[in-house]
């Protein structure tokens, strides 16, 4: 099931924040807006019950969702989508859709656990490789220790193991924020098609973050963080992800070629208002 496309948050508590990417939508919001628009989402489900989804695009989700209707009508029909990777942000500025911040999964991820630590958020990790899930939330629990870990389970992103992933979140009981990394698009199907059975206030796809929390893989440094760039550091320490990483320069050609539409369309309307007025 996906969610209800009729009321997402974005729309309530940031009109006009929408942007389109190649035909996918990103929005349009700072850090604080994000973070703040999560909290909000926490307490509306503890009103209403609702989960909220959050995803996170990136240049090769763009690519994906082009190419696959289901995530894109997914994409649209989140609470947020927010703009993980400075190629988006070049695209948007290219493509006359602005977006301000960049804001990669995995550092949305430690920026809300110091911030829910503060008010003793729950939380339940899910997915990656066996193990991984435990070892990130022994991460979390030490680095911010008034978060509370309710719990982990690795399973899949098979519809077959979806009954005892629902179990053990089930079994942790009302949960504030759920980390599903599974990567893209499987997270993102796994949250749609088990919503209406979570009690789950905000469901997050964060991809390799668990590997990162876990020490699996070594975080980034700060600066590949701030500008984007966590994928290239991926790319370098897994050089077999190139394959996937040659959507991105099918990335940057569409968006080149739309740029030049886009020049040619401003400059006809331009002309054409010229001719009018004279």
């Amino acid at each position: 099931m996906i969610p209800e496309p009729h009321r997402p948050t974005i729309d309530v508590l940031l009109p006009d924040r929408r942007r389109t990417v190649l035909g996918v939508r990103v929005d349009d919001l700072s850090w604080e807006e994000a973070l703040a628009a999560i909290d909000t989402m926490v307490a509306d489900h503890a009103a209403h019950g609702r989960l909220h989804l959050v995803i996170t695009p990136n240049p090769e989700i763009v690519m994906q969702a082009r190419a696959d209707d289901a995530l894109r009508h997914l994409i649209a029909a989140a609470d947020l989508a927010l703009c993980d990777g400075v190629g988006l942000r070049w695209a948007g500025a290219r493509l006359g859709q602005p977006l301000r911040a960049v804001i990669p999964g995995s550092a949305l991820s430690l920026r809300l656990a110091e911030r829910h630590a503060s008010v003793g958020c729950r939380w339940f990790l899910l997915g990656a490789e066996d193990g991984v899930a435990e070892r990130a939330g022994r991460t979390l629990s030490a680095r911010h220790p008034g978060l509370t870990i309710a719990g982990v389970h690795t399973g899949s992103p098979a519809r077959a193991d979806d009954k005892d992933a629902r179990a053990a979140i089930a079994a942790a009981g009302p949960i504030d924020i759920l980390l599903v990394a599974y990567g893209t698009p499987g997270q993102e199907m796994w949250i749609a098609r088990n919503q209406p059975h979570l009690d789950v206030a905000v469901a997050i796809g964060v991809g390799g973050t668990l590997d990162f929390l876990a020490g699996e893989q070594p975080w980034p440094p700060e600066w590949v963080e701030s500008m984007g760039l966590i994928w290239l550091w991926r790319l370098i320490r897994q050089p077999r992800r190139w394959r996937r990483q040659l959507r991105l320069l099918r990335f940057v050609v569409l968006v080149l070629q739309a740029s030049v539409r886009r020049a040619r369309s401003e400059r006809r309307a331009r002309s054409e208002r010229r001719a009018r007025e004279s």
